[in-house]
């Protein structure tokens, strides 16, 4: 800086410099830089056939994860997140599993400018259910499994009578006798 006088000070700044510098420079960079992560959006969304394979995936690994031990919506985040990047087992999940989700539920996929979403539509949930969204090229599940409707029937017999209990127990298999100290194959230990 040159100082010339009391109160004149000058600097050597190319007129680049000061824009790049400015209130009004930076707004430009990150107009930018939004409109290249837009552009990208655009060129890289999941087409209507990844997006329906991937979902259905995930929903037939969402109903794997299914089990006694019920998650709250960190577990369910967390599975989600794994869902990504994993395949779904089809010995655990098998095709009368597909067919009874086919049956009762229906999955849309739309198309917005940038990104897709996944929807499931069923009897319960009328407006539907968002369970994914596709965008840079992946597909992000946000499945739940009370998103989906598997089973249907009466809840009563009549009208001032109690609901109809329609649990089913699972199929544990066959354990073997294990007591204790009873390890490492050898039964006499």
């Amino acid at each position: 800086m040159n100082q010339t006088g009391n109160d004149n000070y000058r600097t050597n700044e190319s007129v680049g410099n000061m824009f790049l510098h400015s209130c009004l420079g930076k707004l430009v960079i990150f107009l930018g830089i939004l409109l290249i992560l837009f552009i990208i959006a655009i060129l890289t969304k999941p087409t209507d056939q990844e997006m329906r394979d991937e979902m259905n995936d995930n929903i037939m690994q969402c109903m794997e994860m299914n089990d006694s031990i019920r998650g709250d919506q960190i577990d369910d985040f967390v599975h989600n997140i794994g869902f990504i990047f994993t395949k779904a087992d089809t010995t655990k999940v098998g095709q009368e599993w597909r067919e009874v989700f086919d049956k009762y539920n229906r999955l849309e996929i739309y198309n917005h400018s940038f990104f897709r979403t996944a929807y499931v539509y069923n009897n319960i949930r009328t407006e539907g259910t968002r369970v994914g969204f596709g965008i840079y090229g992946m597909v992000i599940p946000t499945a739940n499994f009370n998103d989906f409707l598997l089973r249907i029937g009466p809840m009563r017999r009549n009208y001032n009578q109690k609901l109809i209990n329609t649990t089913i127990e699972p199929d544990l298999g066959v354990n073997p006798n294990v007591q204790e100290f009873h390890y490492k194959r050898n039964p006499d230990d």
